[in-house]
């Protein structure tokens, strides 16, 4: 789904132009970008304009497209239903600190790794029964549906090590559930939940923080190869310039 911007010119008379009055046409792709905006620091609303989403993907995404010369827009989506957009053309790639497995690659392409992330177990903050892994035996998981949290909580209760697994849509849904008692632990993201604890002291603590090793990339459809080249060469251009330290430092 690509959108193309025209922009047209005269040519001056006085500097020698043989057409006269002819139009200069400048391609400017503009591409859909797929994101579940409740991902914090990654992506998520702005606190001051509700309307717009802010966050590390966004600005190393809009980095990217500077780079190539692409513009973007945003569609907001549940997390389990970005895949499906992008391969029914809906968007035209997914920004969503989406964790690059191998499952996923047989329905999407994905880009360069941009990130190195990884998997935490965390509990409500007054949760002294759970001290680490050892301790999660026939309790209750709450994860976000669609998210590598929740493929190893399904893997850990087809182990039996636990009992249930609930899924949830977003993040603050799960810390939530975690308080009022409807689940016992959570795993997710390790810098999101590291996030969550910075804005929200008090509330959920880390008990284990390797549960999973994993980094994200930019998803585009399966044989889009111009878009992820785009991607890839984007990348590798903020990071020789210094821009993706930056961005970095800003928020993590």
């Amino acid at each position: 789904m690509v959108g193309l911007v025209a922009v047209s010119g005269c040519a001056d008379s006085t500097e020698g132009a043989t057409d006269e009055g002819a139009e200069e046409l400048e391609e400017v792709p503009t591409y859909i970008v797929g994101t579940e905006p409740y991902f914090p620091p990654f992506e998520y609303a702005d606190e001051n304009n509700s309307n717009e989403i802010i966050g590390f993907d966004v600005d190393l995404i809009n980095a990217i497209a500077e780079d190539q010369g692409f513009n973007i827009e945003w569609k907001d989506l549940e997390f389990d239903a970005l895949i499906p957009a992008l391969q029914s053309g809906q968007i035209d790639m997914i920004v969503s600190g989406m964790t690059i497995t191998a499952e996923r690659e047989e329905s999407v392409d994905f880009s360069d790794p941009y990130i190195n992330a990884g998997l935490a177990l965390a509990v409500a903050a007054d949760n002294d029964e759970i001290q680490d892994v050892d301790d999660i035996q026939g309790k209750v998981a709450v994860v976000q549906q669609g998210s590598t949290g929740a493929a190893k909580a399904d893997e850990l209760k087809e182990e039996g090590l636990i009992e249930e697994v609930v899924y949830l849509a977003h993040v603050s849904d799960i810390v939530m559930s975690l308080q009022n008692g409807r689940g016992d632990f959570m795993i997710n993201d390790l810098p999101v939940t590291k996030s969550f604890i910075s804005q929200n002291p008090d509330v959920i603590k880390i008990v284990d923080d390797q549960m999973q090793s994993e980094s994200y990339g930019f998803a585009v459809k399966t044989g889009n190869t111009e878009l992820l080249e785009k991607l890839n060469a984007g990348l590798e251009n903020v990071k020789a310039d210094g821009t993706y330290d930056e961005i970095m430092e800003k928020y993590f």
